[in-house]
């Protein structure tokens, strides 16, 4: 049986009364000939494309252009300064500092925890398995009373695997509380989002980005997908103006060009096989785990020489060397066939000492 999910019981008493900055263009929607209510510099920017302008505050163009691609109401679509600001305001909206808690699976996103220090909330770990999957025994036994948030990465990061989607389910209908899926790299799984899931589950909220697959890292833009009810609080927290003009221009003009992301896709994953099975001659590498992201955790005997020697031939890898459960581990994204390469001909004269 279902659990029935009631956002009453989880909201912060002063966000669920939380009267939201109205600004100037939440006052004012359409179009005019003279524009003199938010004092802005009316003579323009001292660049070549005028930004002098405050942006649309909910950023609708870019949530209607999300909403044909993914097949979601805009309604239910928040777009944020980068899927980050999703997370910081998940904590301020639903967690009582120094009361309420959250659960997180590490090996995971480090965002989760810096975010929950930062609003004194109390972080609950429960370990993957020793194949990165979810211990469901472990999480039934973490939640309490005060648990408000679980946050699940699939596919995972560092690990790169998905996490079994029934397993996700079992939390989604027995939890109370709100289950954030974090799918940063769902375009390169072989599993399908947890989107078309919206409608069946009030307490989920999945997060996107475009710094990703879409190769938007430097603009930050990130989305939320959730319930109306819920993306109703994410609109009443953020900040006015969170995503700017350029940004929101940017990532309209991208999201056209889904054929040109489905291409790297393809290609990615292409060079991700090419990648494993040359690392896999080496002498030094001791497993490498499934991948269903753009980069692949490797096992090697000397995590922290293998980082050093490479550092030193100007490619950076990432040393998971110390992450619990990625011990001798080396987190390797997928570049070009260009800088695959060069790293496999720079490994080939590594020698571990």
């Amino acid at each position: 049986m279902k659990i029935m999910f009631d956002i009453n019981k989880i909201i912060r008493p002063n966000i669920k009364n939380l009267k939201p900055y109205s600004s100037a263009r939440d006052e004012f929607k359409g179009d005019a000939s003279v524009y003199l209510d938010a004092n802005e510099n009316a003579f323009g920017s001292p660049l070549s494309q005028n930004y002098n302008r405050y942006p649309d505050p909910m950023a609708y163009d870019v949530k209607m252009e999300l909403s044909k691609i993914k097949g979601v109401p805009a309604r239910n679509i928040f777009v944020g300064n980068g899927s980050d600001e999703a997370i910081d305001i998940l904590f301020r909206s639903f967690c009582n500092p120094g009361i309420d808690n959250v659960i997180i699976v590490p090996p995971t996103y480090g965002m989760y925890e810096v975010s929950a220090n930062i609003n004194d909330v109390q972080l609950k770990r429960v370990n993957l398995t020793e194949d990165y999957q979810l211990n469901l025994e472990g999480i039934a036994e973490a939640i309490d009373k005060n648990t408000k948030l679980i946050f699940i990465c699939s596919p995972n990061n560092p690990t790169g695997n998905s996490i079994n989607r029934e397993d996700i389910e079992t939390i989604l209908a027995n939890f109370e509380g709100i289950v954030v899926i974090d799918e940063a790299y769902i375009n390169y799984s072989r599993q399908k989002s947890f989107i078309q899931e919206l409608t069946e589950y009030a307490n989920l909220v999945v997060l996107q980005t475009l710094s990703k697959a879409w190769g938007l890292a430097a603009l930050r833009v990130g989305m939320a997908y959730a319930s109306e009810e819920i993306i109703e609080v994410f609109n009443r927290v953020k900040p006015p103006y969170n995503i700017n003009e350029a940004s929101q221009k940017l990532a309209l003009e991208a999201l056209k060009n889904v054929k040109q992301v489905n291409d790297w896709i393809k290609e990615i994953l292409k060079e991700r096989d090419t990648l494993v099975l040359a690392l896999k001659n080496f002498d030094f590498v001791i497993d490498i785990y499934p991948s269903d992201a753009n980069f692949i955790l490797v096992k090697t005997i000397n995590a922290d020489g293998i980082y050093q020697y490479l550092t030193q031939q100007g490619i950076i890898v990432r040393n998971r060397n110390k992450v619990e459960l990625c011990e001798g581990c080396l987190r390797i994204t997928v570049g070009t066939p260009e800088e695959n390469q060069a790293l496999i001909n720079s490994l080939k004269n590594f020698k571990n000492d």
